[in-house]
């Protein structure tokens, strides 16, 4: 049997809504018209690559799961060098964003910055033996002597994670989860002899790890940006990551309280892998942006 009247009990309970706002004013209709935060644009290359420092920490041992990784170089100065299987091992250190002395990183850039956390296993391959001449972009740093070494072995993988559960907001995730950094052994080491004060960028660490002076010292190793097979990066991304290249330098740091993390695994090809526990027990080294053979960022 039909039911005349739930049509025409529905208009009235609309009929109610409206008159309801209506004597409630405009203050009401004003709060539901407020849109929805505006996404972030994508910085250029130059923006980000040259506010990117790290400071890797070193922490309590973990072997993951047996994973096997095929992995291409992303940037144009090697991308001649030939495709490389590796396998994880050990982990070594976490690499989390920071602020050098007083310089702040530009709004649109700082945003995504913070969110830049790499996790770092110990990895073995072929050296490469390619000359190459660094030069440092980050501002504080531009200036210095233009750097000649030969890249040797690879040593390490560093690979984005979130800590704790913070998750970047998407438009910032879509870049930092593609962050895959092979890390390679070079000579010579020289000193850059450089006194900083560390900050922490990410809200994880900034209320846990307080800012704190180093001394910055042998250069160790340069970090470069590669592809895992099995991964899709965005174009507008790919010319990003692309020209992420760090060289990592030693540091003498004072201690810190040990600081427990929960990481998970942001890239996509390594999305299955467990959680991991992870314990930071002190500062270890800085990474800083650099570029090779005079080819820098676009933008």
């Amino acid at each position: 049997m039909s039911r005349p009247d739930i049509g025409y009990r529905r208009p009235l309970r609309t009929v109610a809504r409206r008159m309801l706002c209506i004597a409630l004013g405009m203050p009401v209709l004003a709060f539901m018209a407020v849109p929805a935060a505006i996404a972030l644009a994508l910085p250029t290359p130059r923006a980000f690559v040259s506010n990117l420092d790290v400071e890797c920490f070193r922490t309590d041992p973990y072997q993951p799961p047996p994973t096997t990784l095929t992995l291409r170089h992303l940037n144009p100065v090697l991308g001649t060098l030939p495709t490389e299987t590796v396998t994880l091992g050990p982990r070594e250190q976490l690499c989390a964003s920071v602020v050098k002395n007083t310089v702040v990183p530009p709004p649109g850039v700082i945003d995504f910055l913070r969110f830049v956390d790499l996790s770092c296993y110990r990895i073995s391959g072929n050296p490469v033996n390619r000359a190459l001449v660094l030069s440092h972009l980050n501002p504080l740093f531009q200036g210095l002597p233009r750097q000649p070494i030969l890249m040797n072995a690879p040593q390490q993988l560093c690979v984005p994670v979130a800590k704790n559960g913070v998750v970047p907001p998407p438009e910032v995730l879509a870049l930092v989860r593609h962050i895959d950094l092979k890390c390679y052994a070079f000579t010579p080491d020289p000193a850059l002899n450089r006194k900083l004060v560390l900050r922490q960028l990410n809200p994880v660490l900034a209320t846990r790890i307080p800012p704190a002076p180093v001394q910055v010292t042998y250069a160790r190793q340069l970090c470069v940006p590669v592809f895992k097979a099995g991964d899709t990066i965005p174009p507008g991304v790919l010319n990003i990551v692309r020209w992420v290249d760090l060289e990592k330098y030693d540091i003498l740091a004072p201690a810190i309280a040990p600081v427990t993390l929960t990481l998970r695994h942001l890239d996509p090809v390594l999305g299955n892998l467990p959680p991991e526990k992870a314990t930071l027990t002190g500062a270890r080294q800085l990474g800083v942006p650099v570029a090779k053979n005079g080819q820098l960022p676009p933008g």
